[in-house]
């Protein structure tokens, strides 16, 4: 092996794990971009951001575990690395870890280079007879071993009791590094999500998932607030507020509290068709200053208003099935109290929500005629908003257009394009003259051309899930305590060797390092619209 300083191999395994993405405080949002991919059978289909974060986290791991394979030496000064993300797509590792953690001591334990934890969804048979109760019991034990975390993600809903004691553990031990928080947890948890915050004054992101209570539980008008209702909560450092679901309560205490770096907001009423949160008077309190801001849910939101009260908005999001632009038909008679005009001066990247009967396919191709009330309804509230986005007098500052839904561009690539039916492909040429004209790029969610599908004539690949879930079917392995390598090369499972995966691994990382552009990290309008403050170079200048 060659002889090189520790601090060198350090560097080397740093760059060969590729954790950038992994460690970025801000969340993913709806303008950032999916990415197609091909199954074994030959068939298109988009993985997600949420899903490419996992994508990466699990290769990333894989790296690691080559790694510390490898030798004594490279096991010695690699170990570390496994313990710096925490990701979990099998609950009961949590319990795996928690001995090995539990078993160092509290000055060398490996938990202190842990800087993210992520527990992504999973299926209730891979719990395999483990009580939840110990595995909370586990989570909070690793939080524990971890001063020094700063991510802190479970996509999993969480019983409040369980909630009540991570919450604790995270403002014990993780009270100044925290910076990101996700969590999903029932509506009732309203006051434990307001105290945890309040007990968090350091976080970045914060994205929180409520759950609608069930005919069984107790509404929420029967279950007060408590205490948390006279909080007014200071969080200096928020600058992203992602909220979904059940959120009309949390926006209504929210209104009132001191958020002074908010720049990025997303509100999802999900399919909620009653207790609407005040969305505006959210805005008219803390709007001023936002530079990102996504909308959507089944019922319209006051979109004129809500642009009058975001000045500085640079990027937004709405469902794109709104009645934003009602008939003159339909308007009452103007006068000077009427709703502001839908514009804005200072827009430069919009994102569509819906849209789903817009280009006749998927369920909009299954009607014939005469076509549904719904579908006219949508169809028109549809054109009518892309004609305003695509004036220049009224967004005169607007440069893509962007329509997010990966359901959409799915029908779109399985029928070849938009169809007939419905006046689909008539559509999407309209609008595609019409951003033309006002020199908008009419995209879709990969960030693409919208009407740029992948192409069918290319040869099946080899699958990269399959490689994922065989990487996933070893995740973790390397938590157990075994046998150090005894300095040599040794031979992996499948007949081949560490030493020409390493070398593979490390030539991609030259490669990378060469054509890296620095900002790539900010090339998202997402990114810039979390970290105005970055002025972003063009390549080659």
């Amino acid at each position: 092996m060659v002889d090189l300083p520790a601090e060198l191999w350090t560097q080397v395994f740093d760059l060969s794990a590729d954790e950038d993405v992994i460690f970025q405080h801000g969340l993913p949002t709806a303008m950032a971009e999916s990415a197609w991919f091909r199954h074994f059978n030959g068939q298109w289909d988009l993985r997600s951001p949420q899903q490419a974060i996992e994508l990466v986290q699990r290769r990333s791991y894989a790296t690691k575990k080559a790694i510390v394979r490898t030798c004594k030496q490279w096991r010695s000064l690699g170990s570390e690395f496994l313990y710096r993300c925490l990701f979990f797509s099998d609950p009961a590792r949590l319990l795996t870890v928690c001995s090995i953690l539990d078993a160092s001591t509290t000055t060398s334990s490996l938990g202190w280079w842990t800087r993210r934890i992520h527990l992504t969804r999973f299926h209730a048979s891979s719990l395999r007879g483990t009580t939840t109760e110990s595995l909370q019991d586990a989570l909070v034990s690793i939080i524990r071993h971890c001063p020094n975390l700063e991510i802190f993600i479970v996509d999993w809903p969480m019983a409040t009791s369980a909630f009540v004691a991570i919450a604790d553990a995270l403002a014990t031990y993780a009270r100044k590094s925290l910076r990101t928080l996700h969590i999903n947890v029932p509506s009732s948890a309203l006051p434990k999500v307001i105290w945890a915050l309040d007990s968090l004054p350091h976080v970045f992101a914060a994205q929180i998932e409520l759950e609608a209570p069930t005919p069984d539980d107790v509404q929420p008008d029967d279950t007060p607030l408590g205490a948390a209702r006279d909080i007014t909560l200071r969080l200096p450092g928020l600058r992203q507020l992602s909220v979904k679901g059940h959120v009309q309560e949390l926006l209504e205490q929210a209104t009132g509290w001191t958020l002074p770096s908010l720049r990025h907001l997303s509100i999802d009423c999900g399919n909620s068709r009653s207790d609407l949160p005040d969305t505006l008077a959210f805005l008219r309190a803390h709007g001023a200053a936002l530079l990102f801001l996504d909308l959507d849910g089944l019922l319209s939101m006051p979109m004129p208003r809500i642009l009058a009260a975001c000045p500085a908005l640079t990027t937004l999001a709405f469902n794109g099935d709104w009645r934003v632009i009602v008939p003159d038909d339909e308007a009452g008679p103007s006068d000077d109290a009427g709703p502001p005009p839908f514009s804005h001066d200072k827009l430069v990247n919009v994102g569509l929500h819906g849209l789903s009967y817009a280009f006749g396919v998927g369920y909009a191709a299954a009607h014939t005629s005469p076509l549904p009330l719904s579908l006219l309804v949508n169809t028109s509230a549809n054109d009518r908003t892309l004609a305003a986005l695509s004036t220049p007098t009224l967004f005169p500052s607007l440069q893509r257009l962007r329509v997010l839904s990966r359901t959409l561009l799915g029908d779109l690539e399985r029928a070849d394009g938009p169809g007939e039916q419905g006046g689909g492909m008539e559509r999407w040429e309209r609008w595609w003259e019409m951003c033309r004209r006002a020199g908008v790029r009419l995209e879709d969610c990969t960030g693409g051309e919208l009407g740029v599908l992948p192409a069918k004539e290319e040869p099946p690949q080899s699958d990269e899930e399959d490689e994922d879930d065989e990487d996933e079917s070893e995740y973790e392995e390397d938590w157990e305590e075994g046998e150090e390598g005894d300095g040599r090369w040794v031979s992996g499972a499948a007949g081949g060797t560490h030493l020409t995966e390493l070398q593979k691994l490390l030539d991609e990382c030259r490669a990378m390092e060469e054509t890296r552009d620095e900002n790539y990290m900010f090339n998202d309008p997402a990114a810039r619209a979390l970290f105005p403050e970055i002025v972003v170079t063009p390549a080659g200048e």
